[in-house]
């Protein structure tokens, strides 16, 4: 069995609205210790809207850090007071302007689990029905329907190479097949 660490102490180094940057003072069995910079949030939600036709709705906005566009399923950070499921409720409405009559868990991931705490929750949605969007002031999305075959073409040629849109179709493709078929409902 691998040693446990044993967190000593925590400092915040500096918060925002969407997370907080933190110091644990840490200690390995057998006395080794040291520092451990990481950031916390409190998880988020991301969806896989799926329509009567079969397609599955997914967002292009820009990314300022690579500074291009990326298609992505919707998501956002769980904001204090909020679950998981709200979260996924209120940002699939915010981007893609649907809510879903039927919101099922189909697994969690870590985003990237050197760096973060945060656990995303991810969803396929179905019975969609128009909502209000609304986009945070920062926020611009292009609406894009795709067959599931066009989003594993689009990740084998590497057009959709968002992490947490990757992880998220490796979780939720099966129950998307299932319910849609590769390219939609039979005829």
């Amino acid at each position: 069995m691998l040693k446990r660490w044993i967190r000593r102490g925590t400092e915040v180094l500096y918060r925002n609205p969407w997370w907080t940057y933190k110091r644990d003072a840490f200690e390995i069995p057998g006395g080794v210790t040291g520092e451990y910079h990481y950031v916390h949030t409190n998880g988020s939600s991301m969806v896989v809207p799926v329509r009567a036709d079969g397609r599955v709705i997914l967002v292009r906005q820009y990314r300022y850090l690579c500074d291009r566009e990326s298609l992505e399923f919707p998501a956002g950070s769980v904001k204090d007071g909020h679950s998981y499921r709200q979260t996924a409720q209120l940002e699939m409405a915010e981007e893609t302007g649907f809510h879903a009559d039927v919101l099922e868990e189909v697994g969690a991931f870590n985003p990237y689990n050197g760096v973060t705490d945060e656990m995303c929750r991810v969803y396929v949605a179905t019975g969609l029905r128009p909502a209000e969007a609304r986009p945070d002031e920062t926020e611009e999305f292009e609406r894009v329907a795709l067959t599931p075959s066009d989003v594993e073409a689009m990740i084998e040629a590497g057009t959709l190479w968002d992490g947490m849109t990757l992880a998220t179709w490796m979780l939720a493709r099966k129950r998307v097949r299932a319910l849609a078929g590769p390219d939609g409902p039979a005829p």
